[in-house]
């Protein structure tokens, strides 16, 4: 389907909006009830954010059968189905009273993540719209990227005016929302001319999987993930402990949403000729350096600094990652690679917060975390570069620069 005329566009802004709640009410809105079920229920902190690293540890085990699932038969029953088992999990979770009833629960949430955040949103895009992904991909990237702006505020204000337990029946209703949009607007099934297309067009999981080019890829976005989700969830006991104001730190988290949708613009604007291999060398630059701020003194210059620059390269690496991958290894199985590089990346992201925490624990400090996190994305940006070079190199016509 080509992205011109009023249904195509109407899909890509349908699932650009399913985009922003589901990371809402599934993802951001967590970090919000942690307090008062700790204060409700007794739990502690640890205790309760291991529930989210279960979730995303389900959510990447399983991201290569789902890419598997929307290649083969297409997105629309996954991401309805998702959007369905979200809504009934959020309307469940205050009825839980044990703790790993709420593990058990954050699992299967698990599920639904997998089935509704950006990966298989990506996957339903590039379907789609197989010679125009790129605007798709990049139009749903740009409403996604105000979930947290969004969700934050509004589930603070559930919160506190309806309390925890009723605030979450509310995100449920936003989940059903979600599955009404998946189930009306992704086609039900591949055009015969378009499955043609995707078919004939790039290569498959396997031979993905032999390119070296895919493992330097994998590693270095898995790196990546463990990097900014270390720092995003020690961010704040980090600068609290050097003694920043609390006002002035939600501040500085308040700024990084605007900023990932103005990386986005900026990318739109700027990087059309550009390839994503030659934008993302200069963005994956960002990680080392934002870890050097937050290394500095702590100030409000620092943590704007720190907010706007991670803002800007994590809004648009989000779109390469999820447009280089097609760029370079085809539509066909787009959806089984995409979620063959998930699946790594994920683990990462629930591990990072513990694995920084042991290293805080042995240490005594944030600083050894912080040299810690610069050595990993360091490590991160060479394994980008050697990517794209490798690519660059299988591209090169046989006899050039000899």
């Amino acid at each position: 389907m080509p992205l011109i005329g009023t249904r195509a566009w109407l899909i890509v802004w349908g699932v650009a909006v399913a985009q922003l709640v589901s990371w809402g009410t599934q993802f951001y809105a967590f970090a919000l009830y942690v307090v008062p079920m700790e204060k409700s229920l007794g739990w502690s902190r640890t205790e309760l954010n291991a529930a989210l690293s279960i979730g995303l540890l389900v959510a990447g085990l399983v991201a290569v059968p789902v890419g598997s699932w929307i290649d083969r038969v297409g997105g629309r029953a996954l991401m309805t189905g998702g959007s369905l088992l979200g809504a009934l999990l959020l309307a469940l979770w205050p009825l839980v009273g044990s703790l790993w009833l709420f593990y058990a629960l954050w699992a299967v949430l698990g599920l639904s993540m997998a089935a509704t955040l950006y990966d298989p949103a990506f996957a339903v895009m590039t379907r789609t719209f197989p010679q125009d992904y790129r605007r798709a991909i990049t139009a749903v990237t740009l409403v996604g990227g105000l979930a947290s702006t969004a969700f934050i505020p509004l589930t603070q204000v559930l919160i506190e005016r309806l309390g925890w337990h009723q605030s979450l029946y509310v995100l449920a209703g936003f989940n059903l929302l979600c599955a009404a949009i998946h189930f009306w607007l992704i086609p039900r099934a591949t055009p015969p001319a378009q499955r043609a297309v995707v078919t004939a067009d790039g290569e498959g999981l396997r031979a993905a999987l032999g390119r070296p080019s895919f493992w330097a890829l994998t590693l270095s976005f898995t790196l990546n993930a463990l990097t900014f989700t270390a720092m995003i969830f020690h961010l704040v006991p980090l600068l609290s402990d050097r003694g920043m104001a609390m006002e002035l730190i939600v501040a500085g988290f308040t700024l990084i949403g605007p900023m990932q949708v103005a990386g986005r613009i900026l990318l739109v604007t700027f990087g059309r000729r550009l390839s994503m291999g030659a934008v993302g060398s200069m963005v994956i630059l960002a990680y080392p350096v934002v870890v050097v701020i937050l290394m500095l003194p702590p100030s409000a210059l620092t943590l704007f600094s720190f907010a706007t620059i991670y803002g800007l390269a994590n809004g648009t690496l989000t779109i390469i990652r999820g447009v280089i991958v097609a760029d370079y290894y085809g539509q066909r199985a787009y959806g089984a690679i995409n979620g063959a590089i998930t699946m790594p990346t994920s683990i990462a992201r629930a591990a990072a917060p513990f694995l920084a925490a042991l290293i805080w624990q042995a240490a005594g400090g944030y600083t050894p975390v912080l040299w810690s996190l610069f050595v990993v994305a360091l490590i991160s940006a060479a394994c980008f570069w050697l990517a794209v070079a490798l690519e660059r190199r299988r591209l090169r016509p046989p006899g050039a620069g000899s």
